[in-house]
C-alpha cells in the first residue's frame, strides 16, 4: 500500500497546483499498472523498479527512464502500452516546463538570450530598463518595465531578440493584400480641392492655380488616355505630405504668399497633387504632422516604436521636411518601407551625398543628403542630373485665339524684370540704365506703403501683381529679364510661353556650393552657369539669350538683337499638363523595383560604325528593367568628364537605371581596354578605367552608381540612352 502524506500549505504556489496535481495522478497510475504487471517481467533484482523520477529544481524537467530487461518474449501489446504511457507522461513534463516559463515570465523573471544570430539583443534589453519610459509607445505595447516584458517588444515588435518559446507562438498573421482597382482619369477636381483644405494663404494659392489650370488638365487627360488606348493602369495609394507647411517646420512660405515671397516650391506641389488626381489614383493629403501620424498608424509617442501593420499606401510623396518628420514618428520602420517614398527635392541629391558613411568620409556630408535612398527616388523642379528623377511642373498653353492676341498687342519695346522682391534690384543700375535707352521697363516689386528705394525711379512698379495679372503683363511684353536670382524658378518658363524672350546672366566662374552661400549645404556638385540652365540648354536661341551683364557691350549688343528678333510663344511638352501626365504616369507604373539590386548575363554588341556598345537584343536571358535595354548605350567618357557631359556629347541622356547591367569586366573588354586586373571599389566614380595605369576599378556599392562627378585621373563607364522629343525624362519606347 502506497501511502502519501500531504505537502506542508505553502509548498507550491497555488497557480501550479493543478498542473502538478495532475503529473502526480499520472504518476501514480504508472506505478499502479507497474506494480500489477509485476509478475510479468523477469530477472528483476531487489529495489529496482521499472521507472525512476528525478526533480530538477522547480519541477522544471521529469526524466523518464525505463530499465526493462526483458530476456523473455513478453505477451504481444505490452510494451507498446507501456512505452505510449511513458510517452504521454513525458509529453506532460515538457508542458509542465511550459508552464512554469509561463509563471516566470508573468513574474518578470525571464533570463535574456545571448544568440550569435541576435547579437544586439542584451545591450538593448539594458538601453529598455535605463529608457522604457521615455516614450508612451512602449507601455502602449505592453511594456511595464520587467525583463520579459523588455524581451515580448525586442522579439515581436521589434526584431532584435529572438522569439521566446515560451510566448503563444502561432503562425505569423498574414495580411490580405488590398485588392486592385483600375485607375480611371478624372476630368473634376472638386474633391481634389476638398482635400487640400483651408487655414494656410499657401493652400489658397494652390488651389487658385489648380482652378486656374482645371480645364488644362481635363484637356490633357482626354488626350493621353486616347494615347493609352485605355490601357489598364493600377490604381495607387499615395500618401502626399508637404512637410515644408507643417507647422512643426516652421511654415515660412505661407506668410510670404501674398508678400513677394518664393511661389515655386506651391506652383509645384499644386500640380503634382493635380497629376496624381487626374490619373485616377487614390489620395490623403496630409500638411500637418497629426494627419501624418493618424494617415500612417504610428503608436502614440514620440516615435521610437516601429509600424507593426502594414503600410496603407504603395507611394508617399513629401520633402526633405517631411522625410525628417517620418523619420522622426515612424521609427525604424522607415528604414523598412524606404522603397515607398519619392522627396520632391527642388535642387536634386547626388548619389554621393545621398549614400551617409561615404558621404561622412569623403567630405559629401550635408544637411540635406544622407539618406541612402535609390537617387532616382528624388524628384526635381528641373532635369539637374539624371541621377534623380525629373518631375517638373506645368504652365499655362495657349490657345489659338490667346496666341493670335499676343501677335497683335506685343510691344517690342516692353521689359519686365524678373525680381519681386526690392532686395533682387540692388546693384542693377548700370545695365538697366543701358536697358532704359531701349524700353520701357516695368516691375512687380512688393511694398505696402511706399515705393521701394532699390528700384530706380525710371521703372513702372506694378506691386505684386495676382497671377492672373501677371500673366497679361507678360503677354504685353517683348522681353523678361532676369538679375541672377532666384535661381531655376518658373516664372521664365512662364514667361516664354507667352511670347517673351528671356535675357539671363551667365555666371563666371559658375556658381556652386565652393563660391556660393545659396548652394552651400545642398547635396549636389553641379556648376551653375547661368540663373535658368535649363532654359539656357534645352530652349536657348532665340527665346532665351545668356550673355555676361558685367560686359556692358555685351549686354548691350543682346538689347539691340532682341528689338529686331520677332518669336513666338513656345513651352517645351514636358512643362505642358500632358507632358507631366505623361511622365508622372510612368514613374507610378514602372519605377517599381528601386530598391531592387540584381546581377545581369554578359549582353553586350558593338554598334555598327559607333564606339558605343549596345544590349544584344537576342539575348535570351535579359532581365526586366525600366527603361527597357533597347535603349542602353555604353560609351566611355573623356578622361575628366563626367556620365552626364558624356552621354549629352553623344546627343543622349545619362541613364542610372543601366547601371548595374554595365557594371561588369565584360564591359571593360567590349569597349577594348586594357586591364591589368579590374577590382571592385566604393567610390561614386566608379564603374571607370585609368589608361595610363591600366587600372579598371567596378562599383562595389550600388547606392554609389552616379551619373554626376568626375575624376581626371579616369575614364568613366557611361550607360546611356534615346530621350523622347520633348520629354527628356523618357526614352522613345518607356511608354
Amino acid at each position: 500500500i502506497l501511502t502519501v502524506d500531504p505537502p506542508p500549505p505553502l509548498l507550491f504556489s497555488p497557480a501550479l497546483t493543478p498542473s502538478i496535481f495532475v503529473a502526480g495522478i499520472g504518476f501514480f497510475s504508472l506505478c499502479f499498472l507497474m506494480t500489477s504487471l509485476g509478475g510479468q517481467f523477469s530477472a528483476k533484482r531487489p529495489g529496482d523498479t521499472p521507472f525512476t523520477m528525478r526533480a530538477e529544481g522547480k519541477l522544471q524537467k521529469t526524466d523518464i527512464t525505463a530499465s526493462l530487461s526483458l530476456s523473455r518474449i513478453q505477451p504481444i501489446g505490452l510494451v507498446e502500452r507501456i512505452q505510449a504511457i511513458a510517452q504521454n507522461l513525458s509529453d506532460m513534463a515538457v508542458r509542465v516546463e511550459q508552464i512554469l516559463q509561463l509563471k516566470d515570465g508573468a513574474t518578470g523573471q525571464c533570463e535574456v538570450p545571448k544568440d550569435p544570430h541576435y547579437p544586439d539583443c542584451p545591450s538593448k534589453v539594458d538601453w529598455m530598463r535605463a529608457r522604457w519610459t521615455s516614450d508612451p509607445c512602449y507601455a502602449f505595447y505592453g511594456v511595464d518595465g520587467s525583463d520579459c516584458s523588455f524581451l515580448i517588444y525586442l522579439s515581436e515588435v521589434e526584431w532584435f531578440c529572438p522569439p521566446l518559446t515560451w510566448r503563444n507562438q502561432t503562425t505569423t498573421p498574414t495580411h490580405i493584400p488590398f485588392p486592385k482597382r483600375q485607375a480611371a482619369f478624372r476630368s473634376d477636381i472638386g474633391a481634389l480641392l476638398e482635400q487640400v483644405g483651408t487655414g494656410k494663404e499657401s493652400l489658397s494659392f494652390m488651389k487658385r492655380r489648380m482652378r486656374r489650370l482645371a480645364a488644362q488638365w481635363a484637356s490633357a487627360a482626354r488626350r493621353l488616355n486616347d494615347r493609352l488606348r485605355s490601357q489598364w493602369r493600377e490604381q495607387k495609394r499615395i500618401l502626399v505630405h508637404v512637410g515644408f507647411l507643417t507647422e512643426e517646420s516652421g511654415d515660412v512660405f505661407s506668410p510670404k504668399v501674398l508678400k513677394g515671397g518664393p511661389l515655386g516650391e506651391m506652383v509645384q506641389w499644386a500640380d503634382i497633387l493635380t497629376a496624381l488626381h487626374v490619373l485616377g489614383h487614390n489620395l490623403k493629403i496630409s500638411v500637418s504632422l497629426k494627419e501624418l501620424q493618424g494617415f500612417l498608424g504610428v503608436p502614440p509617442g514620440r516615435g521610437s516604436c516601429p509600424l507593426t501593420g502594414p503600410l496603407p499606401f504603395d507611394l508617399i510623396y513629401t520633402d526633405y521636411h517631411g522625410l525628417q518628420q517620418m523619420r522622426q514618428h515612424m521609427g525604424l520602420s522607415l528604414r523598412k518601407h524606404k522603397c515607398h517614398i519619392r522627396v520632391i527635392d527642388t535642387f536634386g541629391t547626388e548619389p554621393a551625398y545621398n549614400h551617409e558613411d561615404y558621404a561622412t568620409l569623403h567630405g559629401y556630408r550635408t544637411n540635406w543628403g544622407y539618406w541612402n535612398l535609390n537617387c532616382r527616388q528624388y524628384m526635381t523642379m528641373f532635369p539637374h542630373t539624371p541621377d534623380n528623377s525629373f518631375m517638373g511642373f506645368v504652365a499655362e498653353e495657349l490657345n489659338d485665339t490667346e496666341r493670335l492676341s499676343i501677335q497683335r498687342n506685343k510691344v517690342d519695346s516692353m521689359a519686365v524684370v524678373y525680381g519681386k522682391e526690392a532686395s533682387m534690384w540692388k546693384g542693377k543700375e548700370r545695365f538697366l540704365a543701358i536697358l532704359h535707352r531701349y524700353m520701357d521697363i516695368h516691375g512687380t516689386v512688393y511694398y505696402e506703403t511706399q515705393r521701394p528705394p532699390e528700384v530706380p525711379a525710371f521703372v513702372k512698379n506694378h506691386g505684386l501683381l495676382p497671377q492672373q495679372e501677371l500673366q497679361q503683363l507678360l503677354r504685353k511684353a517683348k522681353l523678361f529679364i532676369g538679375f541672377g536670382f532666384p535661381y531655376e524658378g518658373p516664372a521664365p518658363l512662364e514667361a516664354i510661353a507667352n511670347g517673351c524672350i528671356f535675357l539671363q546672366p551667365k555666371f563666371k566662374p559658375s556658381h556652386s556650393s565652393l563660391n556660393h552661400e545659396f548652394f552651400r549645404g545642398k547635396p549636389t556638385s553641379r556648376q551653375v552657369s547661368s540663373q535658368h540652365p535649363y532654359a539656357e540648354q534645352y530652349i536657348g536661341r532665340p527665346h532665351v539669350i545668356t550673355v555676361d551683364f558685367n560686359n556692358s557691350q555685351e549686354f548691350e549688343s543682346a538689347i539691340q538683337d532682341i528689338m529686331k528678333t520677332k518669336v513666338e510663344p513656345y513651352l517645351p511638352y514636358e512643362y505642358t499638363c500632358e507632358g507631366m501626365l505623361e511622365r508622372v504616369h510612368a514613374y507610378i507604373q514602372n519605377q517599381v523595383g528601386l530598391c531592387c539590386i540584381h546581377r545581369p548575363p554578359n549582353p553586350f554588341v558593338l554598334l555598327p560604325n559607333s564606339s558605343a556598345l549596345a544590349w544584344a537584343s537576342n539575348n535570351i536571358s535579359t532581365p526586366p528593367s525600366w527603361p527597357p535595354l533597347s535603349a542602353l548605350r555604353l560609351l566611355a567618357s573623356l578622361e575628366g568628364q563626367s556620365c552626364i557631359d558624356a552621354c549629352q556629347s553623344a546627343g543622349l541622356i545619362c541613364e542610372p537605371a543601366f547601371y548595374r547591367f554595365i557594371n561588369i569586366k565584360e564591359a571593360f573588354s567590349g569597349l577594348e581596354v586594357q586591364c591589368d586586373g579590374v577590382e571592385a571599389e566604393i567610390n561614386h566614380i566608379f564603374p571607370a578605367f585609368s589608361v595610363e595605369s591600366s587600372e579598371c576599378g567596378l562599383q562595389k556599392d550600388p547606392l554609389l552608381f552616379s551619373c554626376a562627378g568626375a575624376n581626371n585621373k579616369y575614364h568613366r563607364l557611361c550607360p546611356c540612352r534615346d530621350y523622347r522629343k520633348g520629354q527628356v525624362a523618357l526614352c522613345r519606347d518607356c511608354l
